[in-house]
């Protein structure tokens, strides 16, 4: 499984209801077809498949928001990095359950 930070940033970019939240999309690769099944039906936020990659999109108050801070602005590579580690070890416990 191989997790990447797709996008990020306030959700009034995005096409989404409360305009006052952060994101981040997730793109999910990698995955074999039941836990791809498995993650569809049952992780919460906006999920979409689209070719073998799940996309996970995640909402966020301001103050949870992971890339908010001026450090996450001045080292944004280390934040996404950590963000994607972070899903990756979310999603693998989370497919235990599978």
């Amino acid at each position: 499984m191989k997790v990447k930070v797709e996008n990020y940033g306030s959700s009034d970019k995005i096409d989404v209801e409360d305009k006052n939240m952060g994101f981040v999309t997730y793109k999910v690769t990698e995955l074999d077809s039941d836990s791809l099944k498995f993650l569809k039906g049952n992780l919460e936020g906006k999920i979409k498949v689209t070719d073998d990659a799940l996309f996970i999109t995640i909402f966020y108050d301001d103050e949870f928001f992971p890339f908010h801070t001026n450090e996450a602005k001045v080292k944004i590579n280390d934040f996404i990095a950590r963000e994607e580690i972070e899903m990756n070890v979310f999603l693998s416990s989370f497919l235990e359950d599978m």
